[in-house]
């Protein structure tokens, strides 16, 4: 496979697939991958998507699942509840790349995986979960819902930011739909893959 310096792909449907999962790998180890920080959409209770970036913090090539970090008071955790539909959108600018992902999303607090992805966290980012009241809430000046106390200066210890824990969610997205597209001057390409009830991805080339 070429390198990110040059607009071919190999016009291969193994090949297309193994750069998702690869770029999907590095979006998670690399901070300045440019799918470190994909757009989330779920559907609000009208039935309108509701959209936010968020940091790609996990992916599961075996089970094709993507973790993110989220407050459990956020309004996005009751547009998910247990199951809800979920679609990602990574994009590389300089490797001319979008990927569409899209499958079912769930939330967990109460979890060891939680437990766990609370206990790496910095302290920095879980100073987050800190706010108080939540996020969303209207307000009639500028806030950031930080207590005044650690607002504007990083966490000393793991027990300043221990209350936090009870507003930390994961968002869990399961991909059952990934749509590959390439942009390049010598002719755009196009996929979809899907996972089959079998755990194979199958996939077609679709006209850009």
């Amino acid at each position: 496979m070429t390198s990110d310096n040059l607009e071919h792909l190999d016009d291969d449907l193994d090949s297309v697939l193994a750069d998702v999962w690869q770029r999907l790998g590095r979006a998670v180890s690399d901070r300045r991958a440019a799918m470190h920080t994909p757009v989330v959409a779920t559907i609000g209770p009208d039935g309108a998507p509701s959209q936010r970036v968020m940091v790609l913090r996990a992916f599961d090539r075996g089970t094709a699942t993507l973790r993110f970090h989220t407050d459990a008071r956020a309004a996005k955790v009751n547009q998910v509840g247990p199951s809800g539909p979920v679609s990602v959108l990574c994009y590389d600018p300089g490797a001319k790349r979008q990927f569409r992902l899209s499958g079912t999303a769930g939330i967990e607090t109460d979890t060891s995986a939680a437990d766990q992805a609370w206990a790496e966290a910095t302290l920095f980012a879980k100073r987050c979960y800190l706010a108080d009241p939540a996020p969303g809430t209207v307000s009639q000046t500028p806030v950031s819902g930080l207590p005044a106390n650690i607002e504007g200066r990083k966490p000393d210890d793991d027990d300043e930011v221990a209350p936090g824990r009870a507003n930390f969610a994961l968002l869990m997205a399961q991909i059952e739909t990934v749509e590959f597209l390439h942009l390049a001057h010598t002719g755009h390409r196009r996929a979809v893959f899907r996972k089959s009830p079998d755990g194979d991805w199958r996939g077609q080339w679709l006209v850009p």
